[in-house]
């Protein structure tokens, strides 16, 4: 998957936007103004960052080359994901929605209501 296409995938996502809050080559997307990724414009290699169940991150890290602790966010709660590396682009899919879902997940109940597929 290459960042294109991880920020097509993004966008895609319901009620997504995307902003440079930080700087001019990392690109934020938020759900509810929260932030659930931050692809790196800058990296040598395809970056995301993506929140992740604290059940799994560790898991993700040892299994996949690909996955790494996220440079700059608290490493209990977010990945940093190497597009090109060893994930399918399904399997990258799969971590950008469930970062989305672990930021709707803690939301108030009335604005997760209009999620609930």
């Amino acid at each position: 998957m290459n960042i294109e296409e991880a920020r097509e995938y993004c966008l895609s996502l319901k009620n997504t936007t995307e902003c440079f809050p930080f700087d001019e080559v990392s690109l934020v997307f938020k759900v509810e103004n929260k932030m659930f990724a931050l692809l790196a414009l800058d990296a040598e290699e395809p970056y995301i960052a993506l929140k992740c169940n604290p059940d799994y991150t560790e898991d993700l890290r040892e299994r996949y080359r690909a996955v790494e602790p996220a440079y700059h966010f608290n490493k209990k709660y977010w990945n940093g994901v190497y597009l090109e590396r060893d994930l399918s682009d399904d399997d990258i899919r799969h971590w950008i929605r469930h970062s989305y879902r672990e930021v709707i997940a803690k939301l108030p109940k009335k604005i997760r209501e209009a999620y609930d597929e």
